[in-house]
Order: C-alpha cells, then sequence, then structure tokens
C-alpha cells in the first residue's frame, strides 16, 4: 500500500507544474548554454510535451524572460516600457 508521500512523490514526477517547469527550464539554459526558447523546445521534445501545451506551463518570470530575448533575437517588436532583463 502507498503512503501520502509516495503517492505526491509520483503525482510531482507524472505531472508537470509551472515551478517544475520553469526550474526545469532555467536549468537546461544555465547548463547547456542555449537560449529560453530552444531549451523549451527541447525539453518538450525530450519529454514529448506538445508545443501547443507550453503557455500553460509558464510563469510570469520565465515569461518575462521569453519576451526580453525574443525583443532581443528581433522576433519581437521592442515595447516602450523599459523593463530590466533578468
Amino acid at each position: 500500500m502507498e503512503t501520502v508521500n509516495d503517492l505526491q512523490t509520483e503525482l510531482k514526477t507524472k505531472f508537470l507544474s509551472q515551478a517544475k517547469f520553469s526550474s526545469d527550464i532555467e536549468t537546461f539554459v544555465k547548463t547547456g548554454g542555449i537560449n529560453y526558447i530552444e531549451a523549451i523546445v527541447q525539453y518538450c521534445d525530450q519529454n514529448n510535451i506538445e508545443l501547443e501545451g507550453v503557455p500553460k506551463l509558464l510563469s510570469k518570470p520565465l515569461k518575462e524572460r521569453l519576451r526580453c530575448e525574443a525583443m532581443e533575437l528581433n522576433y519581437l517588436r521592442r515595447s516602450s516600457k523599459a523593463k530590466l532583463a533578468i
């Protein structure tokens, strides 16, 4: 019979939360030397996650980092709002 802790551990490994997804992407970026966009695509490929489901998994800080990166790469127009890249 599984205990409550075993069940919670199993749920955390099977189902992806915003916090785990963001943490995993940050780890990918730091260790892989790649940008956030590439990290998300690679992570989704490795974990069989549909890219269409990614927006639900993005935390606010990760969205901001993606927005800054996209502006630097000229994928998005620069906004008039002054924001610091973190």
